[in-house]
């Protein structure tokens, strides 16, 4: 069981979960593609890592944009011959009480966390149709399963993300490998995207005090993909042990 030689393509990849990913499964022998919004940042990550002798290359990618995937996918299919995984992580989570009508932020995390998802399909089922094999790695959240005050939208797309998954590991047939995986709360910048004072107040206090390292997501995204052919991670519940 090894990611080593995997070519992986990591949306969201400059900082948090998605950097964390980059490194641990380059450090494993994975070359890996690493797509964010940022190029300064994701530049910083692909020189860490070829700093410690692994492989990256960079796409600067808005996951909202259909054909930056298509072009994110093909950097990577260019660059390598192949496409082993793809890493939906971007995501952003500007949570806010319904009576703020943050309308611009409900359909901001429609079109990053539940398009940008649907669009990497997009983009990698025709490559790991012709392959013949292929894994998608779609991040979720624990907000999926509890819905909370403030939050349901945000709740609503990691909702959407389980079920759009599972009908693709059920359309994707025996070569193709389809995972979900559901962190709790996790140390990175989400809050950043939040506008609403109050809320943004609430969760980076709670973040503070009780958060696991992205470190801990990545070490569940690299088990799944390890797995030899074959066998299936349908989905990985990763939290922190405080989170209720």
């Amino acid at each position: 069981m090894t990611v080593d030689g995997k070519v992986v393509a990591i949306t969201g990849a400059s900082s948090g979960i998605g950097e964390a990913t980059a490194s641990l499964l380059a450090k494993r022998g994975a070359k890996v593609v690493l797509g964010a919004r940022n190029p300064d940042r994701l530049d910083a990550v692909a020189a860490r890592i070829s700093a410690t002798g692994g492989e990256a290359v960079t796409k600067a990618t808005d996951v909202s944009s259909r054909g930056d995937l298509m072009e994110f996918v093909s950097l990577a299919t260019a660059t390598y011959g192949q496409l082993d995984v793809l890493v939906s992580n971007a995501g952003i989570m500007p949570v806010s009480p319904f009576d703020e009508l943050c309308v611009d932020d409900w359909e901001a995390m429609v079109d990053v966390n539940l398009k940008g998802v649907l669009f990497g399909i997009a983009a990698a089922l025709p490559v790991f149709r012709r392959q013949g094999y292929g894994h998608f790695v779609n991040v979720a959240s624990t907000a999926a399963f509890r819905v909370t005050p403030g939050q349901s939208v945000y709740a609503g797309t990691k909702m959407a993300v389980r079920a759009v998954s599972e009908g693709l590991r059920q359309e994707a047939g025996e070569n193709l490998r389809v995972t979900i995986i559901s962190p709790g709360m996790t140390s990175t910048n989400f809050a950043d995207s939040i506008t609403d004072p109050v809320a943004r107040a609430e969760l980076e206090q709670r973040r503070d005090v009780i958060a696991m390292p992205p470190a801990a997501v990545a070490r569940a995204i690299a088990f799944a993909i390890e797995q030899p052919p074959g066998v299936d991670v349908g989905e990985i519940v990763v939290r922190p042990t405080a989170q209720a």
